[in-house]
């Protein structure tokens, strides 16, 4: 009975050995030809698994079984190359944490699409293999869509799209390559934040590496540094961000944290219904109460999506925390010269002004004039306490020469990734379409041509 323990024990070392002797073989191959990948490859310990459907990763292991892998290994060496690299662009793109709540079967789907799509993308032997007509047409059809094929576009076009059963598992038949069974839930904030730190400085390392030193190899790296590019993008809290235009002031409030209720239990005690000492009625608090959104009405600026971005203005103005209740913010539309100019002091006078939302311009666009403005209402006593202003534009256009005495914010729709260059002294924030379309919580209802799935 031992020595049978110990051969099956024997045995199972000796698969793991193979296991491990394929993916490290495979690792090598992939640097040979991919050298700006070489940390990335070499970031995992490997584990025998025989769960695992070939493989998986959580991030810092990759679980494989031995003998899907070997088969893979053994029957095409493309397609054992092409599930390693798989696992690395899942952590490099931090698939992995990025579920947040969606339906887990479609953004399984949408990051297995976003990684499949970079590798073949790619001309490098090693990973090299053709493209089945439902592959081509999938990719066709997102692009109509989008210019980089990352899992969260992804995810909004197979949600808008509403696939059938029979043409959603045709799908995930394609595009299968590893299981994402290690993958943590998104209650498992302390792993979710570990798998972000180790990998955010792979992929920032990445792009660095790719834009300078491997400019000629990363030229046969396919889309990969467009996505490294859009996934390192800093993503944009609106409500966080307006926060920083909040002064300190009083208002009419119970102030509870100054209230002592020790006294005013004992005055009820000692004299039935006459409290010792009551709650402050005026709290000090900081809130936002003046800033400046100035629209850029020239043609490059749609009007559906300044009125998501003025949505989630009006979503942020009705927090109680965040707002006092009179407030002063003047929304001017100007595109090389100023076209309006509303005053707004409460939400229910900013959801007029949404409901009645008409751009008017279409020219160029100068953003001088509305600086210029901004400084007359300064002049004239318009506001007490200005903290900031918000440009909402596509950047494309002339910047005033020197710096605003208010803090200074250029938002910009950008779809094309390109950097815009901001004046030093003001903040750029850079939207996609996609990140507006959310902050308003609207799905599209359209859906869209199934018919070639």
């Amino acid at each position: 009975m031992r020595d049978q323990r110990e051969k099956q024990q024997a045995a199972s070392e000796q698969l793991a050995g193979i296991g491990r002797d394929i993916l490290v073989l495979t690792r090598n191959e992939l640097y040979l030809n991919m050298r700006f990948l070489d940390v990335a490859l070499s970031g995992f310990s490997y584990v025998m698994d025989l769960s695992a459907e070939p493989a998986a990763t959580d991030g810092f292991v990759i679980y494989y079984h031995p003998g899907r892998i070997g088969g893979l290994y053994k029957e095409n060496r493309v397609d054992m190359c092409r599930l390693y690299l798989h696992m690395v662009l899942h952590c490099l793109f931090r698939h992995l944490i990025g579920r947040d709540g969606r339906d887990r079967r479609l953004w399984d789907l949408a990051c297995d699409i976003a990684a499949e799509s970079i590798t073949d993308s790619m001309y490098i032997r090693t990973v090299r293999r053709g493209k089945s007509w439902l592959r081509q047409e999938t990719y066709r059809k997102l692009r109509e869509e989008m210019k980089v094929l990352t899992a969260q576009k992804i995810y909004g076009s197979l949600e808008r799209w509403d696939l059938p059963e029979r043409r959603l598992a045709d799908l995930e038949r394609e595009f299968f390559v590893d299981s994402h069974q290690y993958w943590p839930e998104d209650e498992d904030l302390e792993r979710k934040q570990e798998i972000e730190n180790r990998w955010r400085d792979q992929s920032e390392r990445l792009e660095t590496e790719m834009e300078t030193f491997s400019k000629e190899a990363s030229s046969s790296a396919g889309d990969l540094l467009g996505q490294v590019k859009v996934e390192n993008k800093e993503r944009f809290d609106y409500r966080e961000f307006l926060r920083k235009f909040a002064v300190l002031k009083e208002e009419m409030s119970i102030d509870q944290d100054s209230f002592d209720y020790v006294f005013y239990s004992y005055g009820l005690s000692l004299y039935g219904n006459m409290p010792l000492i009551e709650p402050q009625e005026w709290k000090e608090t900081k809130k936002i109460e003046e800033f400046v959104i100035v629209i850029d009405t020239s043609m490059s600026c749609s009007g559906e999506l300044v009125k998501k971005f003025l949505e989630e203005t009006y979503g942020v103005l009705s927090e109680q925390d965040s707002f006092f209740h009179k407030v002063n913010i003047h929304i001017i539309q100007c595109d090389d010269t100023v076209q309006s100019d509303r005053k707004v002091t409460c939400r229910e006078e900013l959801r007029e002004y949404m409901d009645q939302l008409e751009l008017k311009g279409e020219g160029g666009t100068d953003f001088r004039p509305a600086f210029a403005y901004v400084n007359e209402l300064l002049e004239r006593h318009e506001f007490q306490q200005l903290k900031g202003l918000i440009y909402f534009t596509d950047g494309q256009g002339i910047y005033p020469a020197k710096m605003s005495p208010y803090e200074t914010a250029f938002v910009f729709l950008e779809e094309d990734y390109e950097d815009r260059d901001v004046p030093p002294w003001a903040i750029k924030l850079v939207l996609e379409e996609e990140e507006i379309e959310n902050m308003s919580g609207g799905k599209s209802e359209e859906k869209g041509d199934t018919a070639w799935i």
